[in-house]
């Protein structure tokens, strides 16, 4: 065991490295902090709390990484307060619309509750539950309903897509309270310490719904299958006016600002500030392919191993192993991302006519595939061809490129697939490696998908990674195309300090659809700051 530590006035950080050859026992753990706390620093440690903990696989020798606080002199470890009360006061302060029902939309909500304003959540998609009659049509009758799959619905994109919880995003917000929020509605307290914390796809909907019902519970209004179609202010109030996705019907809701939380795949909000000549700027992002390959492949990668005996040995004690890459091409970064151990490859199309993929996790990540994006910076060069749409070029440069994926593979939702050797050696393959997407993949040279530049790049990043990884480069792994949903091709811009768009100042942009944020945590992190910033405008007018 190694460790070092720092000193506050009530306890001791320490950092211990253990091999991580067998199962932690707690216990063990807390015998080695009495002896290092006697020994070394000659005080008692009458307590002590795991603050993080990780796994370091950099080496031949795998550790097990903790953060531990040990309190002194009698100290005990600190009781977690309730992060939320069971009920909270009847709302007074205004009413405020917030349009998007993921992470940053609900994170608003439920900040704008506990400030005593009356939020008013609109959504296009359907409650998280009902959402999976969508998710089913898509897999297996390829029909995509433009207003509830795999982005759209209560939770948002990330609810069926993993529910991964890292971010950078630590100077931004704060993170622990976040994780702290997820834990009270229902997620496995674990979250709290771990270094790559993750929910998993089919333990996500049951904390969305405690979350909703906590909203209507102390006096949130929600509606569903709303998608907004116009908005228009007078001054002190701005008006949405709603139409309802399976009727048609329309309404017109009045609140005292609206927060604008439609995430990545809303182009038809992106056209709407367009129309109303609102400004909106052009931003880079990144698109490529999914890349699967046996997880077991991955493991043996990861974990260092020379037999599949040593793997399965390993894996009794580790988790699913997982991954991160980044390499240049001259000016294009290439990289992993949204990386899925134990995953699927899953079709998140959200209009007829265009083929996107994603890929999610359960909690067990216990599938027999491994799944990341590996995805090309693309920027306002290669928008080039479509500079006429001005802000929008991305958001035409993107759909061109999924509906070039879906005519290619035979107009359905079958995905443009080619082996990964295949590809690097510019080869069409004669027959594709198993794969997890359910609707199916066909065999597509995948230069004929993605531009040039993208596809080269890919193949310069592949390769120099199968230098430094060569069990990377293998037969059994696949390329999907596309991944194209990294992040929104348009920026909504907003003041830095009150977030109100620079037009209309009762309009809030937030979130990953208005280019604030890129994953669940920062959303949810941003939604709380938008949220905070609406609170301090109405409280300073009413001094």
């Amino acid at each position: 065991m190694r460790y070092i530590c720092s000193r506050s006035n009530l306890s001791v950080t320490i950092h211990i490295r253990i091999p991580a050859g067998e199962k932690p026992d707690l216990r063990v753990l807390e015998s080695a902090l009495r002896e290092q706390g006697i020994r070394d620093f000659s005080f008692p440690a009458s307590a002590f709390r795991i603050l993080k903990e990780s796994i370091d696989a950099r080496g031949k020798t795998i550790y097990r990484q903790y953060k531990v606080e040990v309190f002194e002199n009698g100290e005990q470890a600190p009781e977690a307060l309730p992060v939320l009360p069971s009920s909270l006061p009847a709302a007074g302060s205004g009413r405020v619309l917030v349009v998007g029902a993921g992470p940053a939309g609900l994170f608003a909500a439920l900040r704008l509750l506990e400030k005593g304003f009356q939020p008013v959540v609109i959504e296009r998609g359907k409650p998280v539950r009902e959402r999976r009659r969508d998710l089913a049509a898509i897999t297996r009758q390829q029909v995509v309903n433009p207003d509830s799959n795999y982005c759209f619905g209560e939770g948002g994109a990330g609810t069926y897509s993993d529910g991964k919880l890292y971010t950078r995003s630590d100077k931004r917000g704060d993170i622990q309270r976040i994780l702290q929020v997820l834990v009270h509605f229902g997620a496995d307290p674990s979250i709290l310490t771990l270094s790559h914390p993750h929910i998993g796809t089919n333990k996500l909907p049951k904390i969305i719904e405690n979350l909703r019902n906590y909203l209507l519970t102390n006096g949130a209004e929600v509606l569903f299958e709303h998608r907004l179609h116009h908005f228009y202010s007078d001054g002190p109030r701005i008006y949405a006016e709603l139409m309802h996705t399976s009727s048609g019907e329309t309404r017109t809701l009045t609140g005292d600002a609206l927060v604008l939380a439609t995430g990545h795949s809303a182009s038809d909000i992106y056209h709407l500030l367009h129309k109303k000549n609102l400004e909106l700027h052009s931003k880079p992002f990144a698109l490529g392919v999914r890349i699967e390959h046996p997880q077991a492949l991955i493991d043996r990668m990861q974990y260092h191993c020379h037999t599949e005996g040593e793997r399965n040995k390993k894996r009794e004690v580790l988790p699913a192993a997982s991954y991160t890459w980044t390499e240049h091409a001259g000016n294009k970064s290439i990289y992993s991302f949204c990386m899925c151990p134990g995953g699927i490859i899953a079709p998140c199309a959200t209009e007829p006519g265009e083929v996107v993929t994603n890929g999610w996790s359960p909690s067990g990540r216990n599938n027999p595939f491994a799944n990341s994006g590996i995805v090309v910076s693309v920027d306002e060069t290669d928008f080039a061809p479509y500079a006429s749409y001005g802000p929008l070029q991305g958001l035409f440069y993107r759909r061109e490129i999924e509906r070039k994926a879906f005519l290619a593979a035979g107009s359905n939702l079958s995905a443009p697939a080619q082996g990964l050797l295949d590809f690097l050696q510019d080869k069409t393959s004669v027959q594709l490696p198993d794969c997890s997407y359910f609707p199916g993949i066909t065999s597509v040279p995948l230069k004929d998908v993605l531009p040039a530049p993208v596809a080269e790049a890919l193949k310069a990043g592949l390769a120099q990674q199968g230098k430094k990884n060569p069990l990377y480069l293998s037969r059994e792994a696949v390329l999907v195309a596309t991944e194209s949903r990294t992040s929104t091709p348009v920026r909504i811009p907003r003041n830095k300090d009150s977030a109100q768009h620079p037009q209309e100042p009762l309009l809030y942009p937030c979130g990953e659809g208005a280019g604030y944020a890129g994953g669940i945590m920062s959303a949810a992190i941003d939604g709380t700051f938008v949220a905070d910033c609406i609170v301090s405008k109405h409280t300073k007018q009413k001094r």
